[in-house]
C-alpha cells in the first residue's frame, strides 16, 4: 500500500496581542504575497506545499469567523498569491460554532479542537459524491 506524504510549512503564527509572533515573510515573498504590517493577516497561514494552497485560519477566540466581509479582506491581502487560497474558521467547540453559524462565508471550512481529524465544507458541490 502506498501513501503520499504531506507536507505543511507554518508561514505565520499570530493573534491579536502579537499578530508577528512567527513570519516568514522569504516564503510569503516566494510564493507572491508582500504582506503590509498594518494589514489585518490571519491568526495563522500554512502552505500545504504539495497542493500549493495557502490555509488562513482565524482562531475565533480572537476575531469572528470567517463572514464575507472577512472573506473579502483577506482575498484583497493575499490577491497576488500564485498558492490557491483555502480559508479556515477555528473554533474550540461546536457550542462556540454554533453562536457564529449564520455569520460562516461559502466557501470556506471550520474546524473544530473538540473533533480535531474532521472538517466542516460550507460549500458543497466540490465535494458532492460518494465517500
Amino acid at each position: 500500500m502506498s501513501f503520499t506524504q504531506s507536507t505543511y510549512t507554518a508561514i505565520s503564527v499570530g493573534d491579536t496581542g502579537n499578530k508577528w509572533s512567527y513570519i516568514d515573510k522569504q516564503l510569503l515573498e516566494a510564493l507572491g504575497v508582500n504582506l503590509n504590517t498594518h494589514g489585518k493577516i490571519p491568526d495563522v497561514v500554512v502552505h500545504h506545499v504539495n497542493q500549493n494552497w495557502l490555509v488562513l485560519i482565524e482562531a475565533v477566540t480572537s476575531h469572528g469567523s470567517v463572514d464575507a466581509k472577512r472573506r473579502n479582506e483577506l482575498q484583497a491581502i493575499f490577491k497576488d498569491s500564485t498558492a490557491g487560497l483555502v480559508f479556515v474558521s477555528a473554533f474550540l467547540t461546536r457550542k462556540d460554532m454554533a453562536q457564529y453559524l449564520n455569520e460562516i462565508s461559502w466557501e470556506t471550512e471550520v474546524w473544530i479542537a473538540e473533533s480535531p481529524t474532521h472538517m466542516i465544507h460550507f460549500d458543497g458541490e466540490r465535494f458532492l459524491g460518494p465517500y
